[in-house]
């Protein structure tokens, strides 16, 4: 971990930015028409200002999906080695 530590940092910065980007073009672009055009990350920045508890569990989910996607690739990963 020590060695990793520089560039765990750099990519959560590079995740960081890149999220801030994806944010901000879907917002212009897509708008926000709840049921249509509406993103996760909007829905989430939507009920900071409304619902904290809302946005949490949007969050927590949204965080869920990604961990599960993670580990699913992983697994395809190590399976297309191994074969």
């Amino acid at each position: 971990m020590p060695l990793a530590g520089r560039a765990m940092v750099s990519g959560l910065i590079l995740c960081w930015a890149r999220a801030l980007g994806e944010f901000g073009a879907t917002i212009l672009f897509a708008g926000n028409l709840v049921g249509r055009t509406q993103t996760m990350p909007l829905a989430i920045y939507l009920g900071l200002e409304r619902d904290l508890g809302v946005a949490l569990a949007l969050s927590a989910l949204l965080l869920v999906v990604s961990v599960l996607l993670l580990v699913a690739l992983r697994r395809l990963e190590k399976a297309s080695v191994t074969t």
